[in-house]
C-alpha cells in the first residue's frame, strides 16, 4: 500500500499524518513518542472496538504500555458535555497524568469528543487521531477542532487541541457501510469544490466507482484532502483571518438542519450536500456563481447518492434561529461561504433575506 507522511504545521505545534499504513504498525510509530509504560487511554467508537479497538489494546500492552479501553456509543447523540465527562471520569480512574496519552480511534464524533477531552483533561494532555471512516480520514481528524453539541447547536462547545499524530489506514474503509462512505464524500467534494478543480473534476469521473467500497484509489484521494486542510490550517489554525473560515463551505445550513432534527433525520454529509447546494443557488442569485458550476456541484452531489433538497420541510423560526447562532455568525447575521468558481471560494459573505428565502424555498426547506 502507497504510504503518504505529510509534515502538518499549526501554530507552534507539528505533528505527521500518516496515510497508507497498516494499524498494525502503529506501536512501533507510538514508541518514538513515548517510552514504555506510559499510561495509554483508548476512546473507541462501539461500532469499531472488536475489529480495531481490542487488537490495538492487546498490541500496546505487548508493547509494554499501560492501556485503558473507553467505548463510547456510535452516533452524533454520544457529542455532548456529559459523554465528555465520563471520558474526564475515566481518565482520572485511570489515573493518567500529563504525560500519559489518549488514543482516539472511530469516527468524527469520537475524534472530536476525545479531542475535546484531551484538551481540558488535566488542563491538557497528548493524543492521537486514529480514523477508521472516510469523513474523519478526509476532514475532522486533521486541524486540531475538537468539541461538542449543545441543544442550542453544533459544536458550540469546544477548543483547539493539535494531535500529536493523525494515523490514517485507508483499509479500514473496507468495513464502512455504504451510507457513510457517501458521507465522508460529501467533504471531499467539498475540497474540489472550494480549493482543487483537479480534484473535483477526477470526481465527476470516478465518484461512483470510489463509491463501490475501498480500493487502493482511495489513498491519493484521501491525501490530497488531507494535504489541502493542512495547509489551510497551517496558514489560518484559528479561523481569525478568513482562509480557515472557507472549510465552513455548506456547514452553516447543513449544522443548523442537524440541529433542527435532533441529528437522526441526516448524516452530517447529507445536510452538508443540502448545504452547499443552496450555498451555490445563493452564489447564483448573486452572481457570484456561475450557473453552469451550480449544475456541476448539484449533479456530482447527486452521483455520490447525497441528497441536495431537503426530504422534508423544517420550521423556518426554528431554522433560522439555529442559523443566527452559528459560530461563524458576525454582526447578529450569518456568513456565508460561497463559490467564485469550482476550485475556489470566497468566505464572510452577507446574504439578503430575500435571497436566503428563495435558497431555503428551492431546497425544500
Amino acid at each position: 500500500m502507497l504510504t503518504k507522511i505529510i509534515h502538518a504545521k499549526a501554530d507552534n505545534a507539528q505533528y505527521d499524518i500518516v496515510i497508507g499504513r497498516p494499524l498494525a504498525q502503529f506501536p512501533a510509530e507510538f514508541a518514538r513518542l513515548a517510552p514504555k509504560g506510559t499510561r495509554v487511554a483508548i476512546i473507541a467508537d462501539g461500532n469499531v472496538v472488536k475489529r480495531y479497538g481490542h487488537p490495538l489494546e492487546r498490541a500496546l500492552k505487548h508493547a509494554g504500555y499501560e492501556v485503558h479501553l473507553l467505548i463510547v456509543p456510535p452516533g452524533e447523540k454520544s457529542k455532548t458535555v456529559r459523554q465528555t465527562e465520563r471520558i474526564h471520569r475515566f481518565c482520572a480512574r485511570a489515573f493518567l497524568e500529563r504525560k500519559s496519552w489518549l488514543i482516539a480511534l472511530g469516527g468524527g464524533v469520537v475524534g472530536d469528543i476525545a479531542g475535546f477531552a484531551a484538551a481540558t483533561y488535566l488542563r491538557g494532555i497528548p493524543f492521537i487521531q486514529i480514523p477508521t471512516t472516510l469523513l474523519a480520514q478526509v476532514d475532522s481528524s486533521i486541524g486540531g477542532k475538537t468539541g461538542v453539541d449543545i441543544p442550542e447547536g453544533k459544536n458550540l462547545v469546544g477548543a483547539f487541541h493539535q494531535p500529536r499524530l493523525v494515523w490514517i489506514d485507508p483499509t479500514t474503509l473496507r468495513t464502512l457501510p455504504k451510507a457513510h462512505l457517501r458521507n465522508g464524500m460529501a467533504e471531499v467534494i467539498k475540497y474540489g469544490a472550494i480549493l482543487d478543480a483537479k480534484l473535483f473534476a477526477t470526481l465527476e469521473h470516478s465518484a461512483e466507482d470510489l463509491l463501490k467500497g475501498y480500493s487502493p484509489a482511495w489513498t491519493p484521494i484521501i491525501a490530497r484532502c488531507v494535504q489541502l486542510k493542512a495547509g489551510v490550517v497551517e496558514e489560518d489554525t484559528f479561523e481569525t483571518k478568513g482562509r480557515r473560515a472557507l472549510l465552513n463551505f455548506g456547514h452553516s445550513l447543513g449544522h443548523a438542519i442537524e440541529a433542527a432534527t435532533g441529528y437522526t433525520r441526516y448524516l452530517h454529509g447529507e445536510a452538508i450536500a443540502i448545504g452547499m447546494f443552496a450555498a451555490a443557488i445563493i452564489g447564483q442569485q448573486q452572481d457570484q456563481t456561475d450557473q453552469l458550476d451550480r449544475i456541476r456541484l448539484g449533479t456530482l452531489l447527486s452521483k455520490a447518492g447525497l441528497p441536495i433538497r431537503a426530504r422534508a420541510a423544517i420550521p423556518r423560526a426554528e431554522l433560522m434561529t439555529y442559523l443566527a447562532r452559528d459560530k461563524k455568525a458576525a454582526d447578529g447575521s450569518t456568513r456565508f461561504v460561497l463559490l467564485e468558481k469550482i476550485g475556489r471560494a470566497v468566505s464572510g459573505q452577507s446574504v439578503s433575506p430575500e435571497v436566503l428565502e428563495v435558497t431555503l424555498t428551492t431546497v425544500g426547506l
